[in-house]
């Protein structure tokens, strides 16, 4: 029997699960939510970005990124730098206390990347993204091709390989 639909199905829901709980567990001290980390990491590393280059970045689509900014910058943690442009294209910043937030955060990333690594070379480590990259790469033109066959069929989102 061939394993490998449960194995990697298994494996990618448990690293998720377990990345979404290491984020949990690391903004529960600031009152924040698993889902503020990633728009707090960038803004730490790059300084400023746009909504729209935060949605490029972290993967996540216009509603959920501006419901985030509106609560983080709420709560102190974001600022927006100017009202001049269209809100979606204005630069976004981190306050003092967004900064503290980020440093803390991006030290917890490099510690976990460091963790997680302990038993991978660094050449595992290249083959091992390399390859996610390209299953998601076959993954993507496999949703492509079926959302292509659906709209051409009975609408349903049944694709045949």
């Amino acid at each position: 029997m061939d394993d490998r639909f449960h194995t990697f199905t298994v494996l990618i829901n448990d690293i998720s699960r377990y990345i979404h709980r290491i984020k949990t567990d690391a903004m529960a001290e600031f009152n924040l939510k698993s889902s503020h980390v990633s728009c707090l990491y960038y803004l730490y590393q790059a300084g400023t970005l746009t909504a729209k280059e935060l949605c490029d970045i972290c993967r996540e689509d216009k509603a959920n990124i501006s419901r985030t900014i509106k609560y983080l910058e709420s709560s102190g943690y974001l600022i927006c730098r100017t009202q001049k442009q269209k809100r979606y294209q204005s630069p976004i910043g981190l306050t003092e206390a967004g900064r503290q937030v980020g440093e803390r955060i991006a030290r917890r990333i490099d510690a976990i990347l460091c963790h997680m690594g302990e038993d991978i070379s660094e050449e595992h480590r290249k083959i091992m993204y390399q390859s996610l990259a390209v299953v998601r790469k076959n993954l993507q033109v496999l949703c492509e091709h079926c959302t292509g066959r659906a709209e051409e069929s009975d609408g349903s989102k049944e694709c045949e390989v």
